[in-house]
């Protein structure tokens, strides 16, 4: 059964009056649910008959609920509230039960929190006929441990049975210490790792009977790593275990895994879905009756629901409304901003692909990029066909990019402290543009060996691409660059804010 945020229609109320149903007890609820289910189903089977944009702007939430309960607000409002109250008895039991819809307390459900985990759903399943569900979460990182520890259970028939799981080396840094920290060197659950995503035999060979699923990141942050995702599923499965894709870079405007075979799709929607920077969120969605050798008829059935009202209500790491707010509403343009952002960065990348301060370039746009023809197959800006400009499906490549700098760690270092438009942060995915050096930010801790297998060396930069004029995001990288030429810069600090704050220079 659907259980949403919605509770009962108007209609339905009339309905019970005219057909004289039974009104005692829990019953009276349950069968009002059943009703709403379907109402519910109806309208968004009519939204996946929309393109893209529309799902974007509108996602689940429908102008009759918007009438009947949130006061014909035509944004989805915000549930500040942590729990949800009830008619009586009989309807608290039915909700505490998961027999009719409910959001009974707000570290597992909320309304504001299913407005954005339905417009997830049904984007990242978009272009595919299969259904799909969604959790979302507090944070990327919650996300993949949510995704991942479902897997990682012990089996009762094999209880003394180890475990292991296969998954790419070329991970963000935090995901490299959550599978080599936390799972393999506290918990004994081994980490296969992949050092070339791309080679099949690879992945074969590290998987057995003991292997609970797949992994990998494409394109990776920050090499852009990436491999055919479809061969790499269809090996999962014929060996019974599900395919985990965490495609935070690509986001839904370019490839949705699903489509392709994969079981689990991840994304920090901290990062590009929530290009403003002001809300931090992670998602999990999941195609329903997806595979696995866990035996959990439940979780098979339909992982993005089960973990939201199982492991996740017990272990706390679901999204706050705010957060889901703030990324849903950013989220409704998020296909032209991707656009904009890539072919921006197809500029930049370009440009400094014929510079002479620059060792190497990785982007997956460049043709020169040994993967390009196969990132080519998977990376479309949807709908593309359907837009006057294009009128036929073209490539895009995201906006995150990587450059190489010649002469090492403390030339990169300088190229980088001399950027003064684009920020200097560990962030991604910005309207703005950010840029970090891996090595010494976000992959430090995994070390140097771990670096050199995810080939990440000391003079790489790693570049988000925001919504800036290309030609200023080339004028300042230039300017980083100058002072491999021995330019130097000065910095400058005005005694009184913007806004009228006096500095604590000016403290007599």
């Amino acid at each position: 059964m659907l259980i949403d945020c919605r509770t009962l229609e108007t209609e339905f109320y009339k309905l019970i009056k005219k057909d004289k149903m039974d009104t005692k007890g829990i019953n009276h609820y349950v069968e009002a649910a059943k009703r709403s289910a379907k109402w519910h189903q109806e309208n968004i089977n009519k939204m996946k008959k929309s393109r893209f944009d529309t799902i974007a702007v509108h996602g689940i939430y429908s102008m009759q609920e918007a009438m009947d309960f949130n006061q014909g607000s035509i944004i989805e409002p915000i549930y500040m509230s942590t729990s949800q109250a009830y008619r009586d008895a009989d309807e608290m039991e039915a909700a505490l039960g998961y027999q009719i819809p409910t959001w009974c307390y707000s570290r597992i459900g909320n309304p504001s929190m299913y407005y954005l985990e339905g417009a997830l759903a049904l984007l990242d399943g978009y272009g595919s006929d299969v259904e799909t569900s969604c959790c979302a979460t507090s944070s990327g990182m919650a996300a993949i441990a949510s995704a991942v520890d479902a897997f990682l259970v012990v089996d009762p028939k094999k209880p003394d049975a180890p475990m292991n799981f296969v998954a790419t080396s070329q991970v963000y840094g935090g995901t490299f210490q959550q599978f080599g920290i936390r799972k393999d060197q506290e918990k004994n659950i081994e980490w296969r790792k992949i050092i070339n995503s791309n080679d099949l035999d690879e992945w074969a060979s590290k998987i057995d009977e003991n292997t609970r699923f797949l992994y990998g990141e494409m394109p990776s942050n920050p090499g852009q790593a990436f491999f055919d995702l479809e061969k790499v599923a269809d090996l999962a499965h014929s060996h019974g275990i599900p395919m985990i894709v965490d495609a935070t870079v690509a986001t839904p405007v370019l490839m949705r895994p699903i489509a392709h075979g994969a079981d689990i799709v991840i994304q920090s929607i901290s990062k590009t879905v929530t290009s403003s920077g002001f809300g931090i969120g992670g998602a999990v969605i999941a195609r329903k009756n997806l595979t696995s050798n866990v035996d959990n008829d439940a979780m098979k059935a339909d992982f993005g629901m089960y973990i939201k009202l199982l492991p996740n209500r017990d272990n706390g790491p679901n999204i706050s409304p705010m957060n889901a707010i703030l990324a849903l509403n950013d989220l409704r343009t998020i296909r032209s901003k991707v656009d904009q952002f890539s072919r921006s960065t197809m500029k930049v990348a370009s440009y400094l692909a014929q510079h002479k301060h620059i060792e190497q370039v990785d982007y997956l746009g460049l043709e020169s990029h040994p993967l390009h023809e196969l990132a080519k197959k998977y990376l479309f800006l949807v709908d593309s066909e359907f837009d006057e400009q294009y009128g036929e499906k073209v490539n895009r490549f995201g906006h995150l990019m990587s450059f190489r700098v010649k002469g090492g760690g403390q030339a990169a270092r300088d190229v980088f402290d001399g950027f003064n438009m684009i920020w200097r942060a560990t962030d991604l995915g910005r309207v703005k543009s950010v840029a970090t050096i891996p090595a010494i930010s976000t992959h430090s801790q995994q070390g140097e060996e771990g670096r050199k297998a995810a080939d990440i060396p000391a003079s790489l930069i790693r570049l988000c691409v925001g919504g800036e004029h290309p030609d200023d995001i080339i004028a300042d990288v230039e300017r980083g660059l100058a002072t491999l030429d021995g330019k130097k810069y000065f910095v400058t600090s005005p005694e009184y804010s913007a806004g009228g704050a006096s500095s604590a220079t000016l403290q007599r």
